[in-house]
């Protein structure tokens, strides 16, 4: 069924996909198509069932179709899918937001996190009247013009654009530096500093693979960015309550001027958000005169589905009594009580996803296949080469041909991994002790094999 479904999709899509990652051009093959999900596993059209690593690139931390999730889903649907006008639960999801994200004294969503980051350069540019922004090369920020130069992702010299359709005029507003590069970064900023609005950075880049930032190289960042006056901007749609329920600037100790948020505030639902300092946001309009909007921003459906996920997640404790007008979907009048502490979530996540790298990395040596595993928190990425992975480059020198040979020899044993080497994976709470051992398992027949 999945091949037949292929090519009818092929006759409808461009590629047969509405996001080309999904195509499998990375690993090759063909993609499958999913018929359901619940907890870590998926089901294809063919009755296949994988245990799930992807887990819609992030959002699933609690596991698929969650009964709480889906339950808070339902019942907002039942008081309207979408209004066009303020809802309590936006209220409910910012004081959550809010609660885990100190850096955040106002927020704004959007539908997704390409709209965030788009509008949170807009809004830096705004802000301190200049025009040109620094980013880092293999951070991906969405699709956003100003943003595809060396980005990671689906996409992969300052000022050349990594996509058709941008105006070589525009990129050339934007100025790229390798991640982790102490050197880089002062140069950049004695010849520029004075000239950027805002620097944008996955404090914890995550779609280039994974690489970690080296002990003081946020810390430098935030230094000098204050020396300037630059915008700095944590792009924290993947950290964001995945590597803890701050994000990284919970685990750097960094604070950002502005923080954008996915994924998971929407509890696999399209939402995003932007926040930071008041004095920043005050300049979006209706009060400043920079323009963002969309109509379908704090649509009752993900804004639910976002509570249900981050008090499960043990985000925000006790906040009190709120506003109980057309709130049925959320027990009316008070939010329900995390069952557990967020702490203790994060460290049983924390362990269990070290456990599964620990145990693939053990299998590879045992087969004589080199590999690097990084990791932090709840994500992690398998590198087939010998060398640290510390940056961009670092990222595109493994062997790409072999993560290929074992994404399809992982898949025919039933566990699904990313459909590339530049992008990475994750474990949820639903992942069970015999999710993780019977991965290794599978992973030592595949390095057995290659």
């Amino acid at each position: 069924m999945s091949e037949k479904l292929w090519k009818e999709a092929q006759t409808h899509f461009v590629g047969g996909v509405n996001s080309p990652v999904r195509a499998f051009k990375g690993v090759g093959g063909e993609p499958f198509f999913v018929q359901r999900a619940r907890g870590s596993h998926l089901w294809d059209v063919d009755a296949n069932e994988y245990v799930d690593y992807v887990g819609s690139w992030g959002p699933m931390i609690l596991g698929h179709a969650h009964p709480r999730v889906v339950q808070a889903v339902m019942d907002a649907a039942r008081e309207g899918t979408s209004f066009g006008i303020p809802n309590p639960h936006e209220i409910r999801l910012a004081q959550l937001v809010k609660a885990a994200f100190p850096s955040i004294e106002k927020v704004r969503f959007t539908s997704s996190g390409t709209e965030a980051t788009m509008s949170a350069i807009r809004l830096a540019r705004g802000f301190t009247k200049r025009d040109k922004i620094l980013k880092f090369d293999g951070c991906y920020h969405g699709h956003g013009d100003s943003l595809l130069v060396k980005a990671g992702s689906g996409g992969a010299t300052f000022g050349v654009p990594d996509s058709a359709g941008v105006p070589s005029a525009l990129a050339q507003l934007t100025h790229t530096i390798p991640f982790n590069d102490f050197v880089a970064l002062e140069s950049i900023f004695k010849s520029q500093g004075k000239e950027l609005a805002a620097v944008i950075i996955e404090p914890i880049p995550a779609n280039a693979g994974l690489f970690l930032p080296k002990t003081g190289f946020l810390e430098k960042l935030r230094e000098l960015t204050q020396q300037h006056g630059v915008v700095l901007i944590f792009d924290e749609v993947i950290s964001g309550f995945r590597v803890a329920a701050g994000g990284a600037q919970e685990i750097y100790g960094i604070k950002p001027d502005l923080t954008t948020l996915g994924k998971i505030i929407g509890g696999g639902l399209p939402v995003g958000a932007f926040g930071g300092r008041a004095e920043i946001m005050d300049c979006l309009a209706p009060l400043g005169s920079v323009y963002q909007a969309g109509t379908l921003s704090g649509n009752p459906l993900a804004m639910a589905a976002g509570i249900a996920t981050l008090t499960e997640l043990g985000v925000g404790g006790r906040m009190g009594e709120w506003g109980n007008g057309g709130m049925g979907a959320m027990e009316r009048g008070r939010p329900r009580e995390p069952k557990q502490d967020a702490k203790a979530l994060y460290n049983k996540l924390d362990a269990r996803t070290e456990k599964l790298a620990t145990g693939i990395g053990e299998a590879a040596k045992k087969a004589k296949i080199p590999v690097m595993q990084n990791r932090i928190g709840s994500i992690f990425c398998t590198f087939f080469t010998d060398k640290p992975i510390a940056n961009y480059d670092d990222a595109k020198s493994c062997d790409k041909g072999r993560y290929a040979k074992f994404f399809h020899g992982m898949l025919e044993r039933g566990f699904y991994f990313a459909p590339s080497q530049f992008e990475v994976g994750f474990v949820s709470l639903a992942h069970t002790e015999a999710d993780i051992a019977a991965t290794i398992e599978a992973a030592g027949e595949v390095f057995a094999n290659l």
